[in-house]
């Protein structure tokens, strides 16, 4: 119990600088996500003891972490795209724990995250979905089918960035990138599944809008 105080405390705390920043834009966005993705990278550099090939990797991690975060929030509908993608996200990883644990059932991969169950994995993505659509109808941006299947989309790219995250701990047996924040582990812990939410999404956004990413995945 203790453990998911930590885990609920910590989660309030960094959601709302992480809303404050989106909602205001500009400095306070770039100086949290700069700060946010830099810690990222260090702490991929630690576990994997500053291996130059995981170095590589590690920068382009966690700069395409950033990228995406900037290129959407800049341009029309920036903040309502980033909120959405936070509901998304944050959803799915809340709903999946807590519906994993109280429904159980076969596991989704255990040789890499052995906690996370198929039940878990469905009632977040479900839940992502519609937490989604709720923010963008508080925004009055009009509904259409595509934001469900884009949402699905990004949903799934969530989970499996998380699953991509938990395969790297494994790889370098550690079980959090570090304790900086309390119940979570390390930054990257917590945004791992943003992480790959956010590059995905920019892909998305960008197919159809080049140069206004966040208008591309919600102007329908």
């Amino acid at each position: 119990m203790k453990e998911v105080g930590l885990r609920i405390c910590s989660s309030v705390v960094l959601a709302s600088a992480a809303v404050i920043a989106t909602w205001f834009g500009s400095m306070p966005f770039y100086a949290f996500w700069v700060m946010a993705s830099g810690l990222v990278f260090l702490e991929w550099a630690r576990i994997s003891s500053y291996r130059p090939d995981w170095l590589i990797a590690g920068a382009v991690y966690a700069g395409a972490f950033l990228a995406a975060m900037i290129l959407l929030r800049d341009g029309p509908l920036g903040r309502e795209a980033i909120l959405w993608i936070f509901a998304l996200v944050w959803a799915t990883d809340s709903t999946a724990y807590f519906g994993g644990r109280a429904i159980g059932g076969p596991k989704l991969w255990p040789k890499v995250s052995p906690g996370k169950t198929w039940s878990g994995a469905i009632v977040g993505a479900v839940a992502g979905v519609a937490a989604g659509l709720v923010v963008l109808a508080a925004f009055g941006v009009p509904l259409r089918p595509m934001h469900a299947v884009l949402g699905f989309i990004i949903v799934i790219a969530a989970q499996l960035g998380d699953l991509l995250e938990s395969a790297i701990k494994r790889r370098f047996h550690v079980k959090d990138t570090s304790q900086l924040i309390p119940g979570h582990g390390g930054v990257m812990d917590r945004c791992d599944s943003l992480a790959a939410a956010a590059v995905v999404a920019l892909g998305l956004g960008a197919i159809r809008f080049v140069y206004m990413p966040a208008q591309g995945l919600l102007a329908w």
